[in-house]
């Protein structure tokens, strides 16, 4: 089936067979590899991306539940010019990753917590990232950085 969506403000259209996951799509057809696959069972959050505005699972969705949509990753999230986006910078600034693998998935995450509560409570930010996972066990850096992020 004809699969068509915006993915970081450029228009995508691929012929896709009806069961490929969304995040399959971004890294496969799109191109983008900032997504990660970490458990195809929606538990770690290492592929959260936005849909429409909202931080969502991308291995949850179907590529075909995404058509006509508009998708934000990773890679969409610095300017032009190469400025971090200020999720971005603070996990640079406070050590909020580790290995790194589920950074992608994390600063989206703290992004979509940040748009539905902008100054969090520590324990608000712990509960607001439980889907996402750290392998690493990096989180008191991971809540550090959100929080500072919501304080610029």
């Amino acid at each position: 089936m004809e699969v068509s969506v915006t993915v970081n403000g450029v228009q995508h259209t691929h012929d896709v067979e009806p069961r490929t996951l969304l995040v399959q799509y971004i890294r496969e057809n799109v191109g983008l590899t900032g997504t990660n696959i970490g458990c195809d069972t929606s538990s770690c959050g290492a592929c959260t991306i936005h849909f429409e505005g909202e931080s969502v699972k991308s291995c949850t969705m179907l590529a075909a539940q995404a058509d006509g949509g508009d998708i934000l990753t990773i890679e969409g999230l610095a300017s032009s010019d190469g400025t971090l986006h200020p999720m971005q910078q603070a996990f640079m600034e406070n050590h909020g990753l580790q290995c790194g693998y589920c950074t992608p998935g994390m600063v989206m995450a703290a992004i979509g917590l940040l748009n539905e509560n902008a100054h969090p409570t520590e324990q608000e930010v712990r509960i607001g990232l439980e889907g996402n996972l750290c392998r690493c066990t990096g989180y008191h850096n991971i809540v550090q950085s959100v929080l500072a992020a919501a304080a610029k």
